[in-house]
């Protein structure tokens, strides 16, 4: 489901048989929603496998329970294994509940790949430790034979970490989730300010993803950067003309960007 986090669209295509069919997202009311008629349309007899980036990177949603149950529907409908990336289970802002995709019915669970990992809640991605939820023993030995020799063995220091983060960082992780609420409000409402910029409300994830196809440029990202300004190219994420920006920083830090950001918009 597009636009979606690069490595997810490309990796695919490197396994032998393999091909990625994106299906993009629309949308509706001033907020990214799956097109489910669209998704179907893109499923043919050889699909095997669907892609779910659950919070959803870069478009910052963080997937209702009736989404959920559609995306099971067409999963079980279709007889396909789900991959549900879900690394930013810990980052929702708008005050919902993650719910694991499968979580959702022990059909969901029997076909589900879950991936969650500390890296991105507690920054700890240096560490290089993730790890894979596979309830179903089949799919699960099937899974590690596939990835043997692709992945590397967990270290210990990662390991460690990880395990910490989860047991003793949850106080921690309450105030940054608050400072980040206010982050992604301070920067929707610069950057839809802007008058040529659109972003929709961040419901998950430290990431904006913003539409700067009003800017009448041919490559916003390398716009930006040359105003000082260094954002992610959204043709990379399968959308040209969008860029994404990182707002997990310090305050004072993502005010000068901003303020970056207006200056060049209006000097276009």
């Amino acid at each position: 489901v597009e636009p979606v986090y690069p490595h997810l669209r490309k990796h695919p295509a490197l396994l032998p048989g393999f091909t990625d069919r994106g299906s993009p997202c629309k949308q509706e009311n001033g907020r990214w929603v799956p097109d489910f008629a669209a998704l179907e349309a893109n499923i043919s007899a050889d699909t095997g496998l669907l892609l779910l980036c659950h919070p959803h990177n870069p478009i910052g949603r963080a997937y209702s329970d009736d989404e959920l149950a559609r995306y099971a529907e067409i999963a079980q409908k279709h007889d396909l294994i789900v991959c549900s990336d879900e690394i930013h289970c810990d980052l929702i802002l708008n005050g919902s509940r993650h719910r694991p995709f499968a979580d959702l019915s022990d059909d969901a669970r029997a076909r589900t790949i879950t991936l969650m990992a500390a890296s991105k809640t507690w920054n700890i991605a240096g560490l290089s430790c993730a790890f894979a939820i596979i309830a179903n023993p089949e799919l699960r030995r099937d899974f590690q034979r596939v990835s043997a020799g692709m992945t590397g063995d967990v270290n210990v220091l990662g390991m460690t970490a990880t395990i910490a983060a989860l047991e003793h960082g949850e106080v921690w992780r309450q105030k940054m989730i608050q400072y980040l609420r206010e982050n992604a409000e301070l920067t929707e409402a610069r950057i839809n300010a802007t008058g040529k910029l659109h972003m929709t409300p961040v419901e998950a994830t430290y990431l904006a993803w913003i539409d700067a196809r009003g800017l009448g440029v041919e490559n916003p990202q390398k716009f930006f950067e040359q105003h000082g300004v260094g954002m992610n190219d959204g043709a990379d994420f399968g959308a040209p003309g969008f860029v994404r920006l990182n707002f997990g920083c310090p305050r004072d830090m993502l005010e000068e960007a901003l303020e970056r950001i207006s200056r060049a918009v209006a000097d276009c």
